[in-house]
């Protein structure tokens, strides 16, 4: 078998193939949400390899990942720099003023933007894209405000199940499934 399995709905997919950039929030995205720390007191976090490969095929299909965190923590620099996420807004307070900083930058605009949240600090960014996701242990307000609440938890492969809804709206999940299996 060769074919792609995954199909979305036709109206998502519409509202998603025009996007070039794809916002994450970390912190019940990327991660479940919970708050570790280590006996001396240092951030430790769990991310999902699957949702790490989601980011790097966006890469590949020309979608550019980019980060918006209110925490910082050398854990979450680590992996961020690992997946080749160039860029990224730690500490974050004005969710809004640091995606519209980085689409200025890149020369894009909100109608070729996604995002990913979970939580009102988000829903600026959320509001604004022409396409906007949340898994679904979002806050009540985010889910109500989002095109696509992915089947896939927090920090399990929801933020993969958004990346691989904006690769089939792009056109690019097949070709790029072809490649690993040829």
């Amino acid at each position: 078998m060769t074919a792609a399995v995954l199909t979305f709905d036709p109206e998502t997919l519409l509202r998603a193939q025009d996007v070039r950039i794809a916002f994450f929030d970390i912190d019940g995205v990327l991660t479940d949400g919970g708050l570790y720390y280590g006996p001396d007191g240092e951030q430790l976090k769990r991310f999902a390899s699957l949702d790490g490969h989601g980011i790097k095929l966006l890469r590949r299909a020309g979608i550019e990942p980019a980060v918006i965190t209110g925490r910082d923590s050398v854990a979450l620099r680590t992996r961020l720099h690992a997946l080749g996420v160039q860029h990224v807004r730690y500490g974050t307070e004005d969710k809004r003023a640091a995606a519209e900083a980085i689409l200025q930058a890149l020369g894009l605009g909100w109608s070729q933007a996604a995002a990913i949240g979970d939580d009102w600090p988000d829903l600026p960014v959320l509001t604004r894209c022409a396409f906007a996701a949340a898994p679904p242990s979002a806050h009540v307000e985010v889910r109500a405000r989002v095109h696509h609440v992915t089947q896939a938890a927090a920090g399990h492969g929801a933020a993969r199940e958004f990346c691989d809804l904006l690769l089939v709206a792009s056109g690019r999940y097949a070709t790029l499934l072809e490649e690993v299996l040829a």
